[in-house]
């Protein structure tokens, strides 16, 4: 007998791709579905079990679980416009953190320019399943399978403050800017319609499964290799720090973690105007090649980059 754990969640969702029936002008596979005239739509699970760290408050939780959702219409380059939430909540859970919940959804949505149209109540073991929606608005999708060789690999900021928060944690270090990223990740909507907008970007994707994963992805997608040199990769706050008092490597931080929300995309070269004209901030970290895998180059050396490993302990949750 096989069982879910034995295949891991990466295969399990390619075993399924290969034999439902797909629906719309983008299925699974990216970020986010484009269904209808130009309707985007994504949807995610978040747990108490799995997804609250020590010292996250409910109401940072809600806004996180409506943030995952709406990181992904960006990596799109869509227009949120609205958001379901169905919450599965404890019987003995304080009537004020199910509203706290509730509150971090809706001010999470008022960032993203848009509001709560539905969802609905179960008693559960804490659970929040978010659904973003969004409009392209007439604008070409960004997904992750039109990278080509010669294009510059790029990301909208710095790296690794999540893998550094949860050290931090591990090691009852206060870091409180790179808890911030964890707790409040923000997701990058007005990024994404920039690029969008811009006809410069071949390819994107959103790192919250870790910068490895998302190279590894855009690869297989897109048919090509990339190169990504280390010393480009911005770091985020405290990630020396947490990886000297860890004895880890920094590019385990910024590569093998999960966690982060900013975009990764590659860009045609003879473009990339469009996007400093748009005022986009980015970071150049690597090129496009013919591989068929991503590298990185560090000291003169070439390795491999695995797919990360979403390294996060389980959430302490804050209620009894």
């Amino acid at each position: 007998m096989v069982r879910i754990g034995d295949i891991g969640e990466r295969q399990l969702i390619e075993d399924f791709k290969s034999f439902i029936r797909p629906e719309g002008m983008i299925g699974p596979g990216d970020d986010a579905a484009i269904v209808g005239d130009g309707v985007v739509v994504s949807t995610d699970i978040v747990t108490f079990d799995r997804h609250f760290p020590a010292g996250m408050s409910y109401e940072q939780f809600g806004w996180y679980s409506a943030a995952v959702s709406f990181s992904d219409l960006a990596a799109m380059g869509a227009r949120p416009t609205g958001f379901l939430a169905a919450l599965a909540l404890p019987l003995d859970l304080e009537a004020q953190a199910a509203y706290d919940i509730m509150s971090g959804i809706d001010q999470c949505c008022e960032f993203c320019g848009t509001g709560i149209v539905g969802g609905d109540t179960k008693t559960g073991p804490g659970i929040v399943a978010g659904t973003a929606l969004g409009s392209m608005d007439g604008r070409h999708p960004m997904t992750r399978s039109g990278a080509r060789p010669g294009d510059v690999v790029a990301v909208t900021g710095p790296l690794g403050s999540p893998a550094a928060a949860f050290i931090a944690l591990d090691l009852g270090v206060d870091a409180p800017e790179a808890k911030d990223s964890l707790y409040v990740p923000i997701p990058k909507v007005a990024e994404g319609i920039a690029m969008a907008d811009s006809g410069a970007v071949t390819s994107c994707m959103d790192l919250s499964d870790g910068l490895g994963t998302a190279l590894n992805t855009i690869c297989a997608s897109s048919g090509v290799g990339i190169d990504v040199e280390m010393d480009f990769i911005p770091r985020g706050p405290w990630v020396d720090e947490m990886a000297e008092a860890a004895g880890k490597p920094v590019s385990e931080l910024l590569l093998g973690w999960g966690g982060e929300y900013e975009l990764l995309f590659t860009a045609d070269r003879d473009r990339l105007r469009k996007l400093y004209d748009a005022e986009l901030e980015f970071s150049i970290i690597g090129m496009v090649n013919d591989s068929g895998h991503p590298d990185l180059v560090e000291d003169g050396r070439r390795t491999r980059i695995p797919y990360g490993e979403y390294r996060s302990r389980r959430g302490q949750v804050l209620h009894t």
